[in-house]
Formats: structure tokens, sequence, C-alpha cells
């Protein structure tokens, strides 16, 4: 099944239009890694890089729990998922086959909390935690994980195309 994907209107307010592309791209990573079983998904096609889309999709779902949940939410006792300061790298690094199904309901499981705690915060409202020594914004948030996603979605449409020739936003 595709992914269900909405590119929001040339006008709109401005919440709505910052979620909406936030929800873009996260549909888009989630296309990008359709179709394709599990080897495949974990396949590291650009050596010696260790990035996959199986890793993209890991990496997603930490960069959803830091931004959403242990900065701007201030939950403290939200640890990294797959990373750790002996193994920075845990979210490719450790990607494999086996851990496929655990890694893609991972990553929807923290896009869901970061939704929740979006949907209740003024793009005004300050995060709880400190990063580089500023509040953040929500409306920098969002933005930011945009970007991650853009950047990021930029990466699997090589990986996917080194895969099966696979092309297409």
């Amino acid at each position: 099944m595709e992914a269900a994907r909405t590119t929001p209107a040339f006008v709109l307010d401005e919440r709505p239009m910052l979620d909406g592309w936030l929800e873009y791209h996260r549909e888009t990573l989630a296309r990008k890694c359709e179709g394709l079983n599990a080897e495949q998904l974990a396949a590291r096609s650009v050596p010696p890089s260790s990035m996959s889309l199986l890793g993209l999709v890991r990496h997603m779902a930490e960069v959803e729990r830091f931004w959403f949940r242990r900065c701007f939410a201030g939950e403290s006792d939200v640890r990294s998922i797959y990373c750790s300061k002996d193994d920075r790298d845990g979210d490719f690094d450790n990607a494999s086959a086996e851990n496929v199904d655990e890694g893609f309901a991972t990553w929807r499981a923290e896009c869901d909390v970061a939704r929740a705690i979006g949907a209740n915060a003024a793009l005004e409202a300050l995060s709880a935690k400190l990063h580089d020594d500023a509040n953040v914004p929500m409306r920098w948030l969002l933005t930011h994980m945009i970007e991650e996603y853009a950047r990021h979605n930029g990466h699997a449409d090589l990986l996917r195309e080194c895969i099966d020739g696979t092309t297409g936003d």
C-alpha cells in the first residue's frame, strides 16, 4: 500500500503549512521504503557508509524523540533508542534485516507522540529544556524537522535508486 501523502496547499496559515510539510516529508520517507524486503531496507548501498533506508527510519525515530520529547516537552527520563555515548551511530550501524519491523513501529510511534506534543503547543511556545543555551520555539522545531526530513529524504532517493533503480518523489 502506498503511503498517503498530501502536498500542502499554496495558501494556508503558518501552522497548518508547517504541520503539512512535516507530514509530507514523513510520508515521503515511508514511500521511499515501500515494496522492499527486509534485506533491501537494511542494505548499505553506498560503501563505506553504514547508511541504509532502515537506518534513516531509525535515525528519524531518534530525531523525533529528541526534539519533541526530550527537548520540547522536557521528558528527562526519555533516553535514546538506538544510540549511546559509546555507540553514537547505533541507529545506522546496528540496523539489520532482523529489526525492520521494530524500526518502523518505533518510528511511527515516535511520530505519533511528536504529533500529540506539537498539537498542544503554540508556535511561540518555548521548549522546556535548553538547546545550545536557548529555549527552542515550536516554530523553529517544526522548521528544523522539515529540514531534517528533506535532507534525509534526499539520501533515501539515492539509496532507493541504488537498490532497485526506483526514482521519483
